[in-house]
């Protein structure tokens, strides 16, 4: 049998070889860190390399992602469908082992990670996740759901401000089963961290209220078992095990430095660390008995097979619990959601409110049907109206809500929600005012990336918020949203639209939505069937005319009212002008061309798009011959209605503004 020596130096020879082989890549993390990986792995993990997505496997995190190569060494090793030509085609186009860990390219890879503290945010979502989800289905005798999160964390990890955000939650939520790895060997990309990181992280995490096991040899295997040891023994909080590593370990002339962070460590080095630790293998060739030594498959099938018959005697004391289980395991909706009639009654109902109300109404009557919802706000929950009637805040002490409060702490809520999603069980949504969308972006970006479901509830949505000024109102926000590949956005202009927006945001796996709603009250809007049925389609027409209008007014949100009453003045005069509600451009955009041009006929170019945001997003709808009402600069501190007179939001310059183009249309060239 081989040591743990011997094992772990597969990692360090698979992770230099191919970053060497790739010429691009890090191997100083996982050089550092495959002691710590070897008795992590060997030792605890609960996995199964034939069935990665096993319902109560652990999950493991590598949140210094840039070490990717640390990642893929112990899937290939263990069993995973991972091949030695997979490594070899280390950061190629189209291979299996992306340049940082991403989920859906690798099997094994529980979330994708690169950006830092984001895969750390994502593990105490993972940690959450687990913890609700033990809380709502475990019962007496049957413990269904009983995993661990484990995640791998770095210096830069630490030093991004989203660690602080998560780290402080998930030791106020007390996860006991997220147990984090701290890479403690003072190395950055620009040198020794001592010169821009002293923090004394044992005393942060404390302060966290997390369980610290400080100076581990993370070079010694004894010292790591123990040190595990004792984090699973405090599972009322979360743990953080700081272990002192030495960065390229066994690289004799560039192990300790800079040097082989983020780059290859040359062939001479490569020879020379072969030497040095004993490793007289040509590369990317792993003896049998090193195979051997690290497969993981008999081990994990038996872990499956155990659960599997804890399933089964669990369905037999509680089987409407097991097929709910299993409905939500497999991202099922309930046969019973009423999301369609949802619809149809607020038509009905005919309200004149804002959409952040409507929105709440929604919750309220799709929240009992769908128990996986978990929402959240940061700290905004009065405002964004998200705490719908069934709403249970979730605690250490009460852990099978169904609501997180996040505190100040807009992007370490994204990333959670990311972590919720990735873990499975869950649909997650959280909200804050549009402007601080910003200082979740890559959050959001990353759902989008991964292809995971989140629905974020962005209130507050323009000037129209009125007296807080330039500091809290969006401009430039809806254009980021709709910019990004994978993120569906939708800004519904009444109640209606509204409920045809959580619709297709609850029922999207695809990735993530975004709903983006109104301070103010927002006039409900007339619709026939075949308008209602059309909402859906992302854009659709209104109010139209007698056969080809001379001009088409496109609106959003709280401006749609303006372009209604707008149309109505030119009716009373005779002129053809035919209104366009676009709630979300990109599902417009992915209709088929005759619907689209049915609505927007490429016949009619006197077109003008009105929008509280910023203006330049519509060219796309109204072309260089069209108009835009939209906002260019910052805005001010004043009541919404004075702001929306002072930028030129009116029925008045809406008119202006087509007669200009009407005027023009019929002028003798």
């Amino acid at each position: 049998m081989p040591s743990r020596y011997e094992l772990a130096n597969a990692i360090r020879a698979l992770s230099m070889d191919a970053v060497q082989k790739a010429n691009s890549g890090h191997p100083g993390a996982p050089m550092g860190m495959a002691d710590i990986a070897e008795v992590l792995w060997n030792d605890y993990l609960k996995h199964n390399p034939v069935n990665p997505d096993w319902a109560d496997r652990d999950r493991f995190v590598l949140s210094n992602g840039h070490g990717s190569m640390l990642l893929y060494s112990l899937l290939h090793l263990t069993g995973y469908e991972l091949g030695l030509e997979d490594l070899q085609n280390f950061r190629q186009l189209h291979s299996r082992t992306p340049g940082h860990p991403e989920l859906g390219y690798t099997p094994g890879v529980e979330t994708t990670t690169g950006p830092l503290g984001q895969g750390l945010a994502n593990a105490v979502g993972m940690a959450l996740a687990e913890r609700t989800l033990a809380a709502q289905f475990n019962r007496p005798a049957h413990t269904i759901v009983d995993h661990h999160t484990y995640c791998f964390v770095g210096d830069g990890c630490l030093m991004e401000g989203i660690s602080h955000e998560v780290c402080s939650l998930a030791g106020t939520q007390k996860l006991g089963k997220l147990i984090v790895f701290y890479d403690d060997n003072g190395i950055s990309i620009d040198g020794e961290v001592k010169g821009w990181f002293t923090d004394d992280t044992a005393k942060r995490f404390e302060s966290y209220g997390w369980h610290v096991v400080p100076d581990v040899d993370g070079h010694n295997p004894m010292a790591v078992k123990e040190a595990i040891e004792l984090a699973r023994s405090h599972d009322d909080r979360p743990s953080i095990i700081i272990c002192r590593t030495i960065i390229g370990f066994g690289a004799p002339n560039k192990q300790g430095k800079e040097e082989c962070h983020g780059a290859a460590l040359g062939e001479d080095e490569v020879a020379a660390t072969r030497q040095r630790i004993g490793w007289s293998h040509a590369p990317f060739h792993i003896p049998e008995e090193i195979y051997q030594g690290w497969d993981a498959r008999h081990r994990g099938a038996q872990q499956e097979r155990d659960w599997e018959n804890r399933f089964a005697h669990y369905s037999e004391a509680y089987p409407e619990l097991a097929r709910e289980f299993k409905r939500r395991q497999k991202g099922q909706l309930p046969t019973h959601l009423t999301s369609e009639a949802l619809i149809e009654h607020t038509q009905d109902m005919g309200e004149s409110i804002a959409s952040r109300k409507a929105s709440l109404s929604c919750l309220n009557t799709l929240g009992p049907q769908l128990p996986e919802l978990l929402g959240g706000s940061a700290d905004l929950a009065p405002s964004n109206l998200t705490f719908w009637e069934g709403a249970q805040a979730i605690s250490p002490e009460a852990s099978a809500g169904n609501y997180l409060h996040y505190g100040v702490r807009e992007f370490g809520m994204g990333a959670i929600m990311n972590g919720i999603a990735a873990h499975g069980g869950f649909i997650a949504y959280g909200a804050t005012f549009l402007i601080f969308m910003e200082y979740m972006r890559n959050s959001v970006r990353m759902a989008a990336l991964m292809g995971k479901q989140a629905i974020y509830v962005f209130t507050h949505d323009s000037i129209g918020l009125g007296e807080d000024g330039p500091t809290h109102q969006p401009i430039e926000q809806l254009t980021t949203l709709r910019s990004t590949p994978n993120l569906s956005t939708w800004r519904p202009g009444d109640s209606v639209e509204t409920a045809v927006a959580w619709n297709a945001a609850i029922k999207r796996r695809s990735g993530p939505t975004a709903l983006v709603l109104s301070r103010q009250n927002l006039p409900h809007q007339a619709r026939d069937k075949q308008q209602l049925s059309n909402i859906q389609r992302g854009g659709y027409v209104l109010k139209d005319c007698e056969g080809m209008p001379e001009a088409i007014l496109i609106a959003t949100g709280s401006e749609l009212g303006l372009a209604i009453a707008a149309a109505n003045e030119f009716e009373s005069k005779n002129r053809a002008v035919r209104v366009v509600s676009m709630p979300s451009c990109d599902i417009f955009d992915a209709q088929d061309l005759g619907y689209r041009q049915s609505v927007l006929p490429a016949e009619v170019t006197t077109r003008v798009a009105v929008e509280a945001g910023h203006r330049d997003f519509w060219y796309k709808y109204v072309g260089l011959e069209g108009r835009i009402v939209g906002m260019t600069t910052f805005g001010e501190s004043g009541k919404a209605e004075d702001l929306f007179q002072h930028f030129g939001f009116t029925v008045e310059n809406l008119v202006a503004e087509i007669g200009i183009l009407l005027d023009e249309a019929h002028r003798p060239r």
